[in-house]
């Protein structure tokens, strides 16, 4: 999905379009003369997962009824894995 410009379009808009091509990591490629020139970001761009952020308030309630919960009725020791 690489975006084509020409070198008339680039000088018109350069900032912008390198702006472009470092957010959001999609090549731009500058046709002249019948020949391909591309710009690409030297890393790459983190993917969105990467970008999420912790959020602390995310359990309800106090975190230490995680740790003293009773798993024993679910739990089964094991015994119905396949080993």
């Amino acid at each position: 999905m690489t975006r084509q410009v020409t070198p008339s379009q680039l000088r018109a808009d350069v900032y912008r379009l390198v702006d472009e091509v470092l957010e959001t990591g999609i090549p731009l490629q500058i046709n002249r003369h019948g020949r391909r020139l591309l710009l690409v970001a030297d890393e790459p761009v983190p993917d969105r997962l990467s970008r999420i952020r912790t959020d602390p308030n995310l359990i309800v309630g106090d975190p230490e009824n995680l740790v003293h919960m009773d798993w024993s009725d679910e739990w089964s020791g094991g015994a119905d894995l396949d080993l």
